[in-house]
Formats: structure tokens, sequence, C-alpha cells
């Protein structure tokens, strides 16, 4: 996600100067480096050079999905710039006990949309993270979903690009936090999930990663992308997540 995802939950925040970013290859951002992939270390290193260049660390930081993953690489390696980093459902999958049915799915999803194109590869896409609990034999044996039933297209429009479907995410995913290094930062660590989606596969990556850390799971308000106004089609209820982040950040995690 860019910048533009963050533009109803920033709006929430007029009292505090709030910087959202494009991350390298996103958006706005034209990469030159010759790579497709979207390493956590590199994005961290790239958000450490952000911190520096606006002068105003240690900085509050809150990343959802991947861009939560980022946060934690940047924590590891320069926690001197965070004084407090709200982990919002960071994709870790490979820390789920049932992480080897993780990746046949993940593998399923990447076959989908190389053989049939980006409707194919994200309905499996949506059926795999609205899953609850964890992959059991009945989450393969279903029929492959209809992209139509999303409002997704069918035809395949021969492009291979999108950032989540082609791999060049999967490093999101494999990242192995240290924990002793994360526990020993300093910085203040908020591992959070939502309401609606703590026992989807994100939900559960959060609190495989909040046990390992020794903390609790904070809980938001909605699903995955609860902080969404219209911007992306998936609203949830940036309102109450805004309130909800604004008492995590100003004091001790209830």
């Amino acid at each position: 996600m860019d910048a533009s995802g963050f533009r109803t939950l920033a709006s929430f925040f007029p009292d505090r100067t709030v910087v959202t970013y494009d991350p390298r290859g996103l958006g706005r951002s034209t990469r030159s480096d010759g790579r497709d992939d979207n390493d956590p270390r590199q994005h961290a290193d790239d958000l450490h050079r952000l911190v520096a260049a606006l002068d105003v660390g240690p900085v509050e930081v809150f990343g959802s999905s991947g861009g939560a993953v980022d946060g934690l690489a940047l924590v590891e390696a320069h926690p001197e710039d965070v004084r407090v980093l709200v982990a919002h459902e960071p994709p870790l999958t490979h820390l789920l006990p049932d992480a080897d049915a993780v990746r046949r799915a993940e593998q399923d999803i990447s076959s989908a949309y190389q053989d049939a194109g980006f409707g194919h590869g994200m309905a499996r896409f949506i059926a795999y993270t609205s899953w609850e609990g964890e992959l059991t034999g009945e989450f393969f044996d279903r029929p492959a979903p209809d992209p139509a039933a999303f409002g997704l297209p069918s035809e395949d429009d021969g492009s291979r690009g999108d950032p989540l479907l082609s791999g060049a995410s999967e490093s999101v995913t494999a990242w192995t936090p240290d924990v002793d290094a994360l526990v020993a930062s300093g910085v203040r660590l908020v591992v959070a999930a939502g309401e609606e989606s703590a026992r989807q596969v994100t939900g559960r990556s959060a609190q495989a990663l909040a046990e390992r850390l020794g903390l609790p799971l904070t809980m938001f308000p909605s699903h995955h992308g609860g902080f969404l106004g219209p911007e992306l089609g998936w609203p949830g209820q940036p309102e109450a997540f805004a309130a909800r982040l604004r008492s995590v950040l100003d004091g001790p995690v209830p």
C-alpha cells in the first residue's frame, strides 16, 4: 500500500504531524535499482533515511500488514529512530503452527495468478485471507473461487506485475524477526489485530508474534484494513480505529 491508503486515518490526527510515504517502487516511487522485491530490510533502511532527512526522530510508527513488518525491521536495525511501534497484523505467516499449509495456500494463489491472471489470483487470495482458524483439508477441498463472486474480472489482461500476487512480496512474509533484539530495543512495541480478523491468517500471525515477544495482543476495531475510509473500496471503521490508535499512542496499552 502507498500513502493514498492512509488519507482517511491521517485526517483524524489534525493535532499531530503525520508523515505518510510511498514505499520503494509503489505509488509515486519509481525504482532505479533493478529490483522488484519488497525486502523489509531495505524498506527499513529507507525509513531510517526518511527519519534522518526529516530530523524528527525518535518517531511514533503505525504500520499495517507489510508496513508492520517494515516497522519491526526498522526497530530491529535502528531502535534509536522509534519511540513506539504499533504493528497491526504483520503477516509473518511462517510463525504459525500451520505454516506448511499456509505456504501451500500461498503457492496456490501464485499459481492461479500466473496461469489465469489477476482476477483468479486475487479471488484465491481473498478466500485464503478470510478463512478463520487453521487451514484444514476442508479449506483445500473447496472448489476454486469464482472471481465474479468478488466483483473481480475473470478475463486475463496479461499483466503479471501485481506486488501482492507476483511473488514480489514473499520476502515480507518470510522475514524472521530477531525477538531478542526487539525485546531489548527499548522501543514500546504494540502488536495489534482487528476484532473481525483476529482468527484470520494475519490476525493469527499477530498473535503468534505477540506470544514470542511476551506481549498481549492489542485489539483494534474492524478488519485487516480497519483504518481505511473509501480509498480502496474496502472501508473499515476509521474513526473508531483512529480513536483506538490515539489511546495506544498516548499511554500504556489498556
